[in-house]
């Protein structure tokens, strides 16, 4: 990062665009200590935050109504089939997992009546196991009394491969789950656990009731009634939920945090665009919340002059990338287009791959579009810091692609377009319904037109892309393209589940519902044993260097092309208070928190 853009961010805190704490966080992720990030505000005359007195409320409810927008509407509410974020954040509103993780990654107790440690003897020095003591007087919507046997019970419901879940991954190392008492769970892993609370912990944890579930296990799951009529142990209790439109919640009398949460209902607006996601929060002042400012940076200051309310911006390992197919998205195999059991007409050759990464126009997509909410970048892992690699650079550099196509045996025709054995260099580079993102379509089909290469650009609206529907064949899963662009958010402080979309075992296909992470479909053995290895390195310098060199891998093969980093953005109003954003969680991670001003 220049000069220039650090002078931005201090400016964006002395304006209080940008909190301290999230320029600190933002300058460690580079590399430098949080005592020279602070030297480096007190330099450019930013005070040290007063300490704010905390809310503690005395009684539960009395705050009225909390509106917040999902542009990209929610579709389903079970949050073991939620690939979607906007789906993981809406389920998030009912259902909890055993411990979240707060902005820095430490782990917060939520159904667990406190976060393990080797300390207090509930995690294994050899990391091979950890207990977990839950909280007792839990209930469920319906009144049940939550215990661990519901935690037993999502281990199972997860680990049938019928069930098809989404985060079948962050279970797959547990051994056994041992039932020591009503409130008490103990998970023995195969192997030495590095990150021993992946599983039941943040997005990828939340506990459904067994009671309610029990009957709808494997192949059965995607007929339970509840996928969309919530029961869960959260803040809020569904009122009425219309997929593709709206969620409306009321408040859980019963909620297991004494006086929370603030507010007496709740709901979920989706449909629009993120641009008028941001106006009703900054401008109108509609709407108390909005999430995914993926809006261009110079509108969101704007916004922000009318003083109703501020872009919050989160450091995060996101990165917004595009990925090569290594299937054929346009021959069906046994009713499945993009099957394993083919091979990409083009882009299995590395030559093409990487001309294509070299058509990228990162700074301009920086400078053009994000400013302060993308930021540059060759690396696919960005965050956290250790690991990071040094080793990758980017380039924008039409010329080489020229030399490199022609090398491979692809010449230019008549029409200008390269071709091979009877193969022409034309594709279609999908992504979802965004200013932003078709503006980068642009950028980048330009400068492959100049290279010889036809790009025939397609959108898609977000909450179609980003279902969670198996039988709808435009999602991000299914990849039905040869190009697609979009964020991929990291979702706990270890990299583990987030490298883990590149494994073979991850393939998303027809047999597991398109719910595999690892959505290119790539083959690589030797990355698979990497990933594996890494899984269970308890040394944190080796294991930092393994996914160093995971990353290096994926980047230098052309599998996915890295365009910036992504901070998350929320669009909030200013009277809306305790609305503590985590890079590493769901946006609702803390919602029993949340309160207004009056």
């Amino acid at each position: 990062m220049d000069e220039h853009r650090i002078r931005e961010l201090l400016d964006d805190v002395k304006a209080g665009r940008l909190s301290r704490r999230s320029f600190i966080r933002g300058m460690v992720s580079l590399g430098l200590t949080a005592p020279l990030a602070s030297q480096m505000l007190a330099s450019a005359g930013v005070a040290q935050a007063q300490t704010k007195a905390a809310f503690n409320p005395t009684k539960r409810g009395g705050g009225g109504h909390l509106r917040t927008l999902w542009w990209q509407s929610p579709t389903l509410l079970n949050p073991h089939f939620a690939v979607g974020t906007k789906d993981q954040d809406a389920s998030r509103v009912f259902y909890e997992p055993l411990a979240a993780f707060d902005p820095d990654g430490n782990l917060v107790p939520v159904l667990a009546a406190e976060a393990p440690s080797v300390q207090a003897g509930t995690v294994s020095k050899d990391g091979r196991s950890v207990t977990w003591r839950l909280k007792k007087n839990v209930a469920w919507h319906d009144g049940k009394p939550f215990t661990a046997d519901d935690v037993l019970f999502n281990y199972e419901y997860i680990m049938d491969p019928a069930t098809a879940a989404y985060n079948i991954g962050s279970y797959q190392e547990i051994e056994k789950i041992d039932k020591v008492d009503s409130h008490t769970v103990k998970l023995t892993f195969k192997r030495p656990m590095p990150f021993w609370a992946d599983p039941f912990c943040g997005a990828r944890g939340m506990i459904l009731p067994k009671h309610v579930f029990a009957a709808y296990k494997g192949d059965k799951s995607r007929e339970a009634p509840n996928n969309t009529k919530p029961v869960g142990t959260g803040p809020f209790k569904i009122v009425e939920f219309k997929p593709g439109d709206m969620v409306r919640a009321e408040i859980n009398t019963s909620y297991h945090t004494a006086n929370r949460p603030f507010f007496d209902t709740m709901e979920i607006k989706g449909g629009g665009d993120a641009i008028s996601a941001a106006r009703a929060v900054m401008q109108t002042a509609e709407y108390d919340f909005a999430w995914n400012m993926q809006v261009e940076d110079e509108i969101l200051k704007r916004l922000e002059t009318g003083g109703k309310g501020h872009a919050e911006i989160t450091p995060t390992g996101y990165i917004e990338h595009i990925q090569c197919n290594q299937t054929d998205p346009w021959k069906e195999v046994d009713g499945e287009r993009s099957s394993l059991k083919t091979k990409h007409p083009f882009l299995i050759d590395p030559a093409v791959r990487q001309a294509l990464g070299l058509l990228v126009d990162r700074a301009s997509v920086q400078e053009q579009i994000y400013g302060r909410t993308g930021i540059a970048t060759a690396n696919f892992l960005n965050a956290p810091s250790r690991f990071v690699s040094k080793n990758m650079k980017w380039e924008l550099n039409v010329d080489k692609a020229n030399q490199i196509l022609e090398a491979a045996g692809w010449k230019k025709g008549p029409d200008g377009i390269r071709a091979k054995d009877g193969v022409k260099l034309k594709l279609v580079y999908a992504t979802s319904v965004n200013a932003p993102r078709q503006k980068t379509q642009q950028i980048v089909k330009q400068a492959a037109a100049k290279a010889g290469i036809e790009m025939e650009l397609k959108s898609v609206l977000a909450n179609v892309f980003f279902a969670s529907d198996p039988a709808n064949p435009d999602t991000y899963t299914h990849f039905y393209t040869d190009l697609q662009m979009y964020t991929t958010t990291m979702t706990s402080p270890d990299p583990g589940f987030f490298m883990n979309q590149f494994t073979a075992k991850e393939a998303a296909s027809k047999d597991n519902k398109w719910q595999g992470r690892n959505i290119t479909r790539w083959q690589n053995a030797d990355y698979d044993k990497l990933h594996q290895a890494a899984e269970t390195e308890l040394d944190p310098v080796k294991r930092a260097a393994m996914f160093v060199k995971m990353n290096d891998t994926v980047v230098s093969h052309g599998i996915v092309i890295p365009i910036v980093i992504r901070p998350a953005v929320a669009a909030i109003s200013n009277k809306l208070k305790g609305v503590e954003q985590s890079g590493w969680d769901s946006n609702f991670w803390r919602l029993s928190h949340w309160y207004r001003e009056a």
